[in-house]
C-alpha cells in the first residue's frame, strides 16, 4: 500500500512539472547577417515589443502575446508578419539585405511563419498581388500562369504543422482571387490592349472652359496632357486638389497642360444641373484652381468619359504631345511616383 502511495505521488509530481513547462510566452531568437538593424519591433493591436539586436546580429527575447495570431515584424528595412502563439520557441535567421530569399524559421511553432515566407516568395515571383499584370497577358499565358500559381500554393500548403484553419482560409482566398481573375480577364484585357501605351487617345470636342469659350483635345497637340476627371461632390477628388496644385506650380513652365474635367451632373445639388455648374465655378474660384478647367458636355454620358470606360473618380490620364496615351490609369497627384513620371517624360 505504501509503495502504491509513493508511485501516485511521483506521478502527480511529474504531471505537475509537465504542466509548469507549458510556457505562457513566446521565445523569439535568431541572427541577422549583413546586419544594419538596431532593433526589431513586433506589433499587433494592443501589443508592442522592441527587441534589441546585438552588434553581432544576434537577438533573443520573450513575448507574452495576448492572443494567438499574426504580428508585424520590422527591423528598419524589412517588414513582414510572424505567427505567434504562447509556448512557441521560434528561431529565425536571415540576411538583412535579402530577407525574403534567405529567412529560415526553425523551432516549435514556426510552421505558419515559414509558410508566410514561402507564400510571399510566390506572390513576388509570380506578381500575384498585381492583378493588372495578369490582365495584360495573352489568354494562353494567363491560364498557364494561373495554373502554375495555384499548383505552387497548393504545394506549400502541404507543409507539416500547418493549422487546418489557415489551410482552409488560404484555399478560400486563392479560390476567390483566381475566380475574380478568370471572370474579369476578357473585359480587362480588352481595355488594357485598347488603351495601351502609344495608342491614340479618345477625344473630347467642344468642352466648356471655365471663364468662357470651348476647347477640344486636338487644340492641345504638341503638349503633354495630365487629365483629371473629377466632380465637386467627390471627396477623394477634392483631397487631390492640393497635390494637383503643387504639380501645376512645379511643371507649368514645362511642355505640359494640366486639365481638370468635371462630370458634375447635379448630384449634391438636388439634381439641378444649373446649380451644379454654378457650384463647379464657385469651387474653382474658392480653391484657386488656376490650371485648365473644363466641363464635360454630358457628364458621365460624354463620349470621352465612356470611351475610357470611366465609372469611378478621381481618374487621371496622361497623354503625350502627339495625342497618344502614355498611361490611361496615371497615378494620382498625391502619389510620389507621379512627379517622377512627369519628370521622365518631359525631359
Amino acid at each position: 500500500m505504501k509503495k502504491i502511495i509513493i508511485i501516485q505521488v511521483l506521478i502527480l509530481s511529474l504531471l505537475s512539472c509537465a504542466k509548469q513547462e507549458t510556457k505562457d510566452y513566446v521565445t523569439l531568437s535568431g541572427k541577422i547577417t549583413n546586419n544594419s538593424a538596431i532593433n526589431i519591433d513586433i506589433g499587433n493591436t494592443g501589443f508592442d515589443k522592441r527587441i534589441t539586436v546585438n552588434p553581432d546580429g544576434t537577438f533573443k527575447d520573450t513575448l507574452k502575446v495576448l492572443k494567438t495570431g499574426y504580428f508585424s515584424f520590422e527591423d528598419g528595412k524589412n517588414k513582414t508578419f510572424l505567427h505567434l502563439k504562447n509556448g512557441a520557441n521560434i528561431n529565425m535567421n536571415y540576411d538583412y539585405k535579402d530577407y525574403v530569399n534567405t529567412v529560415k524559421f526553425t523551432g516549435k511553432g514556426s510552421e505558419i511563419s515559414d509558410y508566410l515566407v514561402e507564400r510571399k516568395k510566390i506572390d513576388v515571383k509570380e506578381n500575384f498581388t498585381d492583378v493588372k499584370s495578369y490582365f495584360k497577358l495573352s489568354s494562353k499565358e494567363f491560364i498557364k500562369k494561373l495554373n502554375r500559381v495555384e499548383n505552387k500554393i497548393s504545394e506549400i500548403l502541404k507543409a507539416k504543422g500547418l493549422d487546418s484553419e489557415l489551410i482552409k482560409n488560404e484555399l478560400s482566398r486563392n479560390t476567390k482571387t483566381i475566380a475574380y481573375l478568370k471572370k474579369n480577364y476578357a473585359k480587362q484585357h480588352e481595355q488594357l490592349v485598347k488603351f495601351a501605351k502609344g495608342t491614340p487617345s479618345p477625344k473630347f470636342v467642344n468642352y466648356e472652359k471655365f471663364g468662357g469659350g470651348k476647347v477640344s483635345l486636338d487644340n492641345f497637340k504638341g503638349k503633354y496632357l495630365y487629365i483629371d476627371v473629377w466632380a465637386t461632390w467627390c471627396g477623394p477628388c477634392k483631397r487631390e486638389i492640393p497635390s494637383l496644385k503643387s504639380l501645376y506650380k512645379d511643371f507649368k513652365d514645362k511642355n505640359i497642360t494640366f486639365i481638370s474635367i468635371s462630370v458634375d451632373n447635379g448630384r449634391g445639388y438636388k439634381n439641378d444641373a444649373i446649380k451644379a455648374k454654378e457650384g463647379w465655378k464657385k469651387m474653382i474660384k474658392n480653391k484657386n484652381m488656376k490650371w485648365m478647367q473644363l466641363y464635360a458636355d454630358k457628364d458621365w454620358r460624354s463620349d470621352f468619359i465612356k470611351a475610357y470606360g470611366i465609372n469611378s473618380i478621381p481618374r487621371f490620364i496622361l497623354i503625350d504631345d502627339k495625342g497618344e496615351i502614355v498611361n490611361a490609369h496615371a497615378p494620382r497627384p498625391s502619389n510620389e511616383v507621379t512627379r517622377k513620371l512627369l519628370t521622365e517624360v518631359l525631359n
